[in-house]
């Protein structure tokens, strides 16, 4: 994942990652891979998620 993913791009993999995890048809090898790209991508959106608030409230600061 070297390049940036989209925000909505992250969210649909992770929910791509959830279905398979609740299929339950990985062995304990493939499903620590699934738990820590999940966890990369959630980690991403935070990111995303933080900078875009920051961005939001540098903006209505300079409204005021």
């Amino acid at each position: 994942m070297s390049k940036k993913t989209s925000y909505i791009d992250s969210i649909h993999q992770i929910e791509e990652i959830i279905n398979q995890i609740e299929n339950g048809e990985q062995d304990v090898d493939e499903l620590s891979k699934l738990v820590k790209k999940a966890a990369k991508l959630i980690k991403q959106c935070k990111s995303q998620l933080k900078g875009t608030e920051d961005d939001l409230n540098q903006t209505l600061e300079e409204l005021e």
